[in-house]
């Protein structure tokens, strides 16, 4: 009787651990404007969060300036690519982010 029930109890555990789906729900699709937009939030936090550090002394005013024009300058960057993006999506609506790590143009 004990070794019908591991055995069953062993074909349910094999069954809910390497079952399959029909269909796998999978995100959106990103596209490059919306990581753009999301890179943007994330310097903008990071300007945040260097601002408060530097207010509470952790950093030197050589280094916070420093970090501060390179997040800015990024910023910067990021902005001019957002508004080239947008200048032209009325023709094509969604334009696909490329894959990879090297996806910077």
């Amino acid at each position: 009787m004990i070794i019908v029930l591991c055995a069953l109890f062993t074909l349910i555990l094999f069954f809910y651990v390497f079952y399959m789906e029909a269909e796998v729900p999978t995100g959106e699709e990103k596209t490059r404007l919306g990581y753009l937009y999301e890179r943007k939030e994330v310097i903008y936090d990071n300007l945040r969060d260097l601002n408060f550090e530097y207010k509470a002394g952790k950093f030197p005013d050589t280094d916070f300036q420093a970090m501060r024009s390179t997040l800015e300058a990024e910023a910067a960057q990021v902005l001019a690519e957002i508004e080239q993006l947008e200048n032209v999506a009325p023709a094509s609506p969604a334009i696909p982010m490329r894959s990879g790590k090297g996806a910077r143009s």
